[in-house]
């Protein structure tokens, strides 16, 4: 999984799948999942990230042990 923000653009993607995109849709409001060939959630985007986290560059991981 990658965690990329551009803030030149403002936006927050979430990589689950180097799979080529076949198909987004937006979810909700400045939220857009992208999907594969067959279906599978392989990204989304968080468009405006700083305007819906605090800091959007920074990233904080959590294993559930």
């Amino acid at each position: 999984m990658k965690v990329i923000y551009n803030p030149e653009v403002d936006v927050l993607r979430v990589v689950f799948s180097d799979t080529p995109i076949d198909e987004s849709e937006s979810e909700k409001s400045g939220i857009i999942l992208d999907y594969d060939q067959e279906g599978r959630l392989v990204g989304m985007e968080i468009l405006n990230a700083s305007q819906c986290m605090e800091h959007p560059w920074s990233v904080e991981c959590a294993l559930a042990g």
